[in-house]
C-alpha cells in the first residue's frame, strides 16, 4: 500500500467503478425487504453548500448502511426546478429560465457525484421538465374530477410594479420584495386544492407518527388548528340597508362579558356596504395595503374605523358595543368578524389602548382579585371567571360550556369546531411553474385539459423585459379549442405553486413509468419513505402539503398509502461566521485572512468586522463551497467532519481545524490498513471490543446519532493500535473498515482492495456480531484501605467474595499499604469494590 491515502486519485476512480457497475441502482422486483431512503431534494441555485453536504452525507449512511444490512434500498436524488430566483435570473441575467436551471443543475450534479454519494442516479427526476409537470398536470386533473379542486375569489398579496402575487414570505414591511412597492390585497380568481375536505384524518394522523420529532407533529397541529369555541350574533342596534346583524366566532365564550367593541374585515359585506362614505372609503383603501395573513396582522399596528354603529350584547340588550372596520381582521377566517376582549387577548389589548376602549378584567387568578385592574399587557392565561355575572366563580371550561348552552337555547349562538387551516390556494401569476391544465370557454367554463393533450407545455419563446406573467401576453399561447364544444376557448395561464411539485416527487421516483404518473403497486412496494431527512424549516407546508397529496391519492384510488414519511429526522444547520467590510458590505470566508486578534480584507488590507456565527447563507456570504475543501483533502475528509464533531439535530460550525481533524483521522485508517499483518493468537480484549463496537455503531445509524457512531469508531482505532499483532487484530482491521464504508466509503473501498479482498466494500455484508462477546465476563474492582484508593483488580465477573478478597490481599499495593498491620475487617461489594479496615 501507498504510504499515504491519495483522495484525488481514489476518490474519482471507485465513484466510476460504482457507477459502471450500477452499485446503487434500486430493483423494484429484488427479494430482499425493501428500504426507502430520502433527503429533500435540492432547488438548484448554482452551487452546493456545506448544509447540502451535510444533509446528503446523513442519508448517505444510514442508505449504504441499510444496503449492508441486506436491503433493496432505493436512495434517489433530483431537483425541485420551479420556482421565483430562476424568473428573476431572467430579467437580471437576460437567460432564459430553463437555461439558468439546467446549468445549475448539471454544477451541482457535478459537485454531489464528487462525495460519492450513493444516489440511484437512474431516476434522477427535474420538476421543471415536461415528463414529470406533465404527470403532475395528470394528478391535477384526477383531483379536479373528484371535487378536490375549485376555483373562487380571494384575497392575494398583488405587486403593482411586478404584477404579479406574492407570497407571504415575499411581502417585506407591507412591500414586494423586489420591487420595493406598497403591496396591495387584491381579489383574483383562483384554483383551490380541499386540504381541508383532510383536516380531520391531517390531525388524527399525527398521532401515529411515532418515528417524526415531537416539535415537527406539534407544529402541524398547531397550523391545523382545530378548535372548540362558539358561533353567534350581535344584534344591530340601528339596523342598516341589507344588516340587522353580525356573526362571530370565539374560542373564548368564557370572556363574553368582557367585550368592549366588535370588529368586521375590511371587506366584510357591511363595511362595503357603508363605502360610499369617503372616510370608510379610504380606510378600505388603507387595509388592502398590508398583508394577509394571521402572522402578518399580528405584529403589524392595530388599525381601525368607528363605523358609529353599535351592536347589542347577546346577554344585555341595553348593552351597547361599538363596531369598528379594522386592518387585524381577514375576512377568509372564521366569519370575516371577532368581538374584541382587550383584558385577555393582546391583539385587542393593543386595539384598544389605541382608541380609548374599556380593558376590563373577566379571568383572575381567585375571586379576590376580581377588582384587580389589567396592567401594561394582556393576561391571556386560565384561572375562575369574575365580573361575568351567573359565570362568576366558574373556570375556564365549565364558563365556556356554560355560555355555549345559554346561546343554543336562547337561539342566538352554537357550539361549533373550527379549523385554522384553509384550503390551500395553488395559482400563481408566474411563467416558471407548471401550466394548470385548465382551458376556460365562454359557454361551458373551465375544462380540464384531455389527458392525451398533456403535457401543456410552457413555451420556450417568452420576454421577461415587460413585468408580469409573460403566459399572459404571449401571442399564440393561451389560444386553445375548447375540449367539450370546439369553440376557441382561453388556456389557464397560471401555474402551480412549486409547493404542488414537490407534494409527490417521492412517489415519482419509487414508480417512473411513461404512461401515467407512476404504478400503483410499485409504488406502494416502496412507501413510505423509511426515512426522510431535511431541515426544520419545511416542518409544516412541505410536509402537510406531502401528507395531504398522499391521501387525497388514496382517497380516489390511485395509491394504497396514506403517510408518506414513516421517519423524519431534522437535521441542523451548517454556520460559520459572518466577515463585513467598512462600508457594510458582507465578505466571504475566502475574502478576508485573520491576522493576531484581527480580521483583515485580503484585497484591500482594510480592517474587517467579524460578526456572529450564522447558518451559511447567500445573502451574507458567510458559505462554504464544498468543491475546494474536496480537491485539498478529498471527499471522506469532508464527509467525515459532517457526521462527526456534532449531534446531527444540531448546528455544526464550520471550522478548518475540524477538517483537517478529520483529514488526519482519514490517513491514520489508511496505516491502520497498512500494518495489517498476518499473525497468529486471540486477542480476547480486542475481539470484545470489536463486536460491542460493530453493535454500537449499528445502533447509533439506525437512530441517526452519526457523532455517537465516530466516537465509537474512534475507541475501537485507538484499542486496535494499541493491540499486539494476532489473528484478532488482522480480523479487526478488516471489520473497521466495513463498518467506516458507509462513512468514508472512498478510502474503505482503496484499502479492501489492497488488503485483496474479494469484490467491492459497498457490496459486503455488515460484520456479524458475536453476542456472547458483548457480555463483559471481566470487571474491575476498586481496593480501598481505610476508605482510600490504593489499587484496581481486572478480575472474573461474578468472582466469590473469598476469592475476591485474597486477591486484594495479594496485591502488593494493598500490602505497602497495609504496612504489616492485619485487616480488622473487609467489606466485599461484588463486582465492584473491596474495602479493607486496618
Amino acid at each position: 500500500m501507498a504510504a499515504r491515502f491519495n483522495p484525488l486519485d481514489a476518490d474519482a476512480r471507485w465513484q466510476r467503478v460504482w457507477e459502471e457497475r450500477g452499485v446503487f441502482h434500486a430493483s423494484d422486483t429484488s427479494p430482499k425487504p425493501k428500504s426507502y431512503v430520502l433527503e429533500m431534494f435540492p432547488y438548484p441555485s448554482g452551487r452546493i453548500h456545506m448544509g447540502h453536504v451535510r444533509n446528503y452525507t446523513m442519508g448517505d449512511v444510514l442508505a449504504r448502511y441499510r444496503r449492508m444490512q441486506g436491503f433493496e434500498v432505493l436512495h434517489p436524488m433530483g431537483w425541485d426546478a420551479f420556482g421565483m430566483p430562476a424568473e428573476n435570473a431572467a430579467m437580471e441575467k437576460k437567460v432564459h429560465p430553463g437555461d439558468w436551471t439546467r446549468a445549475n443543475i448539471a454544477t451541482m450534479r457535478a459537485q454531489l457525484k464528487r462525495l460519492g454519494f450513493a444516489f440511484d442516479w437512474s431516476r434522477e427526476l427535474a420538476t421543471c421538465e415536461p415528463d414529470y409537470y406533465g404527470q403532475e398536470q395528470a394528478l391535477f386533473l384526477d383531483l379536479y374530477e373528484a371535487g378536490l379542486v375549485y376555483r373562487k375569489q380571494s384575497e392575494v398579496n398583488w405587486d403593482p410594479v411586478d404584477m404579479t402575487v406574492l407570497a407571504n414570505e415575499q411581502v417585506i414591511d407591507g412591500r414586494g420584495w423586489r420591487s420595493g412597492a406598497l403591496v396591495e390585497r387584491r381579489k383574483l380568481n383562483q384554483w383551490f386544492l380541499k386540504i381541508t375536505d383532510f383536516a380531520e384524518e391531517l390531525l388524527d394522523g399525527l398521532d401515529a407518527l411515532e418515528d417524526w420529532p415531537e416539535k415537527v407533529r406539534l407544529m402541524q397541529k398547531n397550523w391545523i388548528g382545530k378548535s372548540m369555541g362558539l358561533r353567534f350574533r350581535f344584534q344591530l342596534a340601528s339596523p342598516i340597508t341589507g344588516h340587522d346583524e353580525v356573526e362571530v366566532f370565539t374560542t373564548r365564550p368564557d370572556t363574553i362579558f368582557g367585550a368592549s367593541f366588535v370588529a368586521v374585515a375590511a371587506d366584510h359585506p357591511i363595511a362595503l356596504g357603508l363605502s360610499d362614505n369617503p372616510e370608510v372609503a379610504a380606510f378600505i383603501a388603507e387595509c388592502k395595503q398590508g398583508g394577509t395573513t394571521a402572522a402578518e396582522l399580528e405584529t403589524a399596528e392595530k388599525k381601525g374605523f368607528d363605523t358609529g354603529i353599535r351592536v347589542r350584547h347577546p346577554l344585555d340588550p341595553d348593552w351597547h358595543l361599538p363596531l369598528y372596520i379594522a386592518n387585524f381582521v381577514l375576512m377568509d377566517y372564521g366569519t370575516g368578524a371577532v368581538f374584541g376582549v382587550p383584558g385577555h387577548d393582546q391583539r385587542d389589548f393593543e386595539f384598544a389602548s389605541k382608541y380609548g376602549l374599556p380593558i376590563n378584567r373577566v379571568v383572575a387568578s381567585s375571586l379576590d382579585e376580581a377588582g384587580q385592574p389589567i396592567g401594561g399587557e394582556a393576561e391571556t392565561g386560565g384561572g375562575v371567571i369574575v365580573n361575568s355575572r351567573f359565570l362568576d366563580g366558574m373556570d375556564v371550561e365549565a364558563a365556556k360550556a356554560a355560555v355555549i348552552a345559554r346561546a343554543e337555547n336562547g337561539g342566538w349562538g352554537r357550539g361549533t369546531t373550527v379549523w385554522r387551516l384553509r384550503d390551500w390556494g395553488v395559482s400563481r401569476q408566474r411563467y416558471w411553474g407548471t401550466p394548470i391544465p385548465i382551458i376556460h370557454c365562454e359557454a361551458c367554463g373551465p375544462v380540464g385539459v384531455p389527458k392525451d393533450q398533456l403535457p401543456v407545455a410552457l413555451p420556450e419563446d417568452v420576454s421577461f423585459d415587460i413585468p408580469g406573467n409573460p403566459l399572459e401576453r404571449h401571442p399564440t399561447w393561451s389560444k386553445a379549442d375548447c375540449p367539450q364544444c370546439g369553440a376557441a376557448a382561453r388556456r389557464e395561464t397560471d401555474t402551480l405553486d412549486t409547493f404542488v411539485d414537490s407534494s409527490w416527487y417521492f412517489i415519482r421516483f419509487a414508480s417512473q413509468p411513461d404512461d401515467k404518473p407512476f404504478d400503483k403497486a410499485v409504488a406502494a412496494s416502496w412507501l413510505p419513505v423509511a426515512q426522510y431527512i431535511g431541515g426544520v424549516e419545511h416542518a409544516i407546508l412541505h410536509l402537510l402539503y406531502a401528507r395531504f397529496w398522499t391521501r387525497a391519492l388514496q382517497r380516489i384510488g390511485k395509491l394504497d398509502v396514506a403517510e408518506p414519511f414513516q421517519g423524519l429526522f431534522t437535521q441542523g444547520m451548517v454556520t460559520h461566521e459572518t466577515y463585513r467590510a467598512g462600508d457594510g458590505s458582507w465578505l466571504s470566508p475566502d475574502e478576508v485572512r485573520c491576522e493576531g486578534d484581527d480580521w483583515i480584507h485580503i484585497e484591500s488590507g482594510q480592517p474587517v468586522t467579524a460578526g456572529r456565527v450564522e447558518k451559511m447563507s447567500k445573502s451574507k456570504k458567510n458559505v462554504v463551497d464544498p468543491e475546494p475543501i474536496v480537491d485539498q483533502y478529498g471527499a471522506d475528509a469532508v464527509r467525515w467532519f459532517m457526521l462527526s464533531d456534532s449531534p446531527p439535530e444540531r448546528d455544526l460550525p464550520w471550522s478548518e481545524a475540524g477538517i483537517e481533524g478529520a483529514w488526519r483521522f482519514v490517513q491514520r485508517l489508511w496505516r491502520l490498513a497498512d500494518e495489517n499483518v498476518a499473525a497468529e493468537g486471540q486477542d480476547k480484549a480486542l475481539d470484545r471490543k470489536l463486536h460491542q463496537t460493530i453493535a454500537s455503531v449499528a445502533a447509533n445509524i439506525e437512530s441517526l446519532a452519526f457523532n455517537k457512531a465516530v466516537a465509537n469508531i474512534y475507541e475501537l482505532t485507538s484499542a486496535i493500535e494499541k493491540a499486539a499483532p494476532s489473528a484478532s487484530r488482522s480480523a479487526a482491521i478488516r471489520a473497521l473498515l466495513r463498518i467506516v464504508a458507509p462513512m468514508v466509503p472512498h478510502l474503505a473501498e482503496e484499502a479492501w482492495a489492497a488488503l485483496g479482498e474479494p469484490g467491492l466494500i459497498a457490496d459486503a455484508a455488515w460484520p456479524e456480531v458475536d453476542a456472547a462477546l458483548l457480555v463483559e465476563d471481566e470487571v474491575t474492582i476498586a481496593v480501598q484501605v481505610n476508605g482510600k484508593l490504593r489499587d484496581t483488580l481486572t478480575v472474573a465477573k461474578d468472582l466469590p467474595g473469598p476469592e475476591l478478597e485474597q486477591a486484594a490481599l495479594a496485591s502488593d499495593k494493598i500490602a505497602r499499604a497495609l504496612d504489616g498491620k492485619a485487616p480488622r475487617k473487609v467489606i466485599v461489594v461484588p463486582n465492584r469494590l473491596v474495602n479493607i479496615v486496618a
